[in-house]
């Protein structure tokens, strides 16, 4: 199976700064594309190849769309997310199995705890257990069912990679890549995950996020109406101060992080940033990505300035700040 990039493929994306001494750095590769889909910015070797992880979230749950399935505004925000498990996260995911006329247990994510810290001290006080629904993917599984029963496809196995759900996602994604998976992997939520160059996910991403709900084109229609979901339902895509919803709430940035330190932003202009981190290290993934769409002109600093405070990039020490993940340029 090919592997994903080496050192040699990369440079520096951030560093970790303690008290004025750097601690640590996080190299990566990353690309942004102008509105016009031409390249603005490379930093490493953008035709390596990756596993997308959740940042493929956005081409599943449009292949969804693509094939029938009945997703629009909060529903389609759960498809698209990697949410953190609230109680009204969790209303969403199980009205997409309602619709299927399906239950939890068709689910074939593995149990978890919420990512939410509240509700999952919640859920211990009253002695609850991990649970399919409350898992982070369990939004674009419930999507999955639900257009397997609108196509007639038997939702037993639908994480098979030769099902027949999966075969039309992986067209479907391998039309908006511009090219074909170099492999099949499987995500840690069970479903396939498919391996490309990080340039062909910006290329996905960027046809994905330059597209309007009144194209004449279908599959671009679908994927404007995905954007524009998620842009007025950012507390879908991730959760209460979480970094995807932060940048959506904040920017009108439509984000979306994978595990293994992958993050996928357009811009309202269009400006669209791919980046993945070597070491597999989402914590500065966010703050590069709004750099580079800073850099890009399509962010101002002030807001992004603004919007890097209410992000997770302290460094504490005695319970105060004494520095920052920060990008490295």
């Amino acid at each position: 199976m090919p592997q994903t990039f080496a050192a040699a493929d990369a440079v520096e994306l951030a560093v970790v700064d303690r008290s004025g001494f750097i601690e640590s750095r996080h190299a990566g590769i990353a690309v942004v594309l102008a509105p016009d889909g031409t390249i603005h910015t490379k930093l490493g070797d953008p035709s390596a190849l990756i596993l997308p992880r959740s940042s493929l979230k956005p081409l599943q749950a449009l292949a969804c769309l693509a094939a029938g399935a009945p997703l629009e505004g909060e529903r389609l925000g759960l498809a698209t997310a990697s949410h953190s498990g609230t109680d009204r996260h969790v209303a969403v995911v199980r009205d997409i199995l309602g619709a299927a006329g399906l239950g939890e247990e068709a689910l074939g994510c593995p149990p978890a705890w919420p990512g939410d810290t509240a509700t999952r001290d919640e859920l211990v006080r009253e002695r609850s257990e991990p649970s399919r629904v409350r898992m982070n993917c369990s939004g674009k599984h419930a999507a999955m069912l639900l257009t397997c029963v609108t196509n007639g496809w038997d939702p037993a196995g639908y994480l098979a990679a030769d099902h027949p759900l999966q075969l039309h996602v992986r067209e479907v994604i391998e039309r908006l890549l511009g090219e074909k998976a170099a492999a099949t992997a499987i995500d840690g939520c069970g479903a396939p995950v498919y391996a490309t160059t990080l340039f062909g996910l910006a290329r996905a991403i960027h046809r994905i996020g330059n597209s309007s709900p009144t194209s004449p084109f279908a599959l671009h229609r679908s994927a404007g109406t995905l954007v524009q979901a998620v842009r007025e339902n950012p507390w879908t895509i991730d959760g209460p101060e979480r970094p995807d919803t932060i940048v959506n709430e904040q920017l009108g940035v439509f984000a979306k992080g994978g595990a293994e330190g992958v993050m996928v932003m357009v811009a309202p202009d269009g400006t669209t940033v791919a980046l993945k981190m070597l070491d597999g290290s989402g914590r500065a993934a966010t703050a590069v990505g709004l750099r580079l769409l800073e850099r890009a002109g399509a962010l101002s600093s002030n807001e992004v300035a603004a919007t890097m405070q209410k992000l997770p990039l302290s460094i504490l020490g005695g319970g105060q700040s004494v520095g920052a993940i920060r990008p490295a340029f």
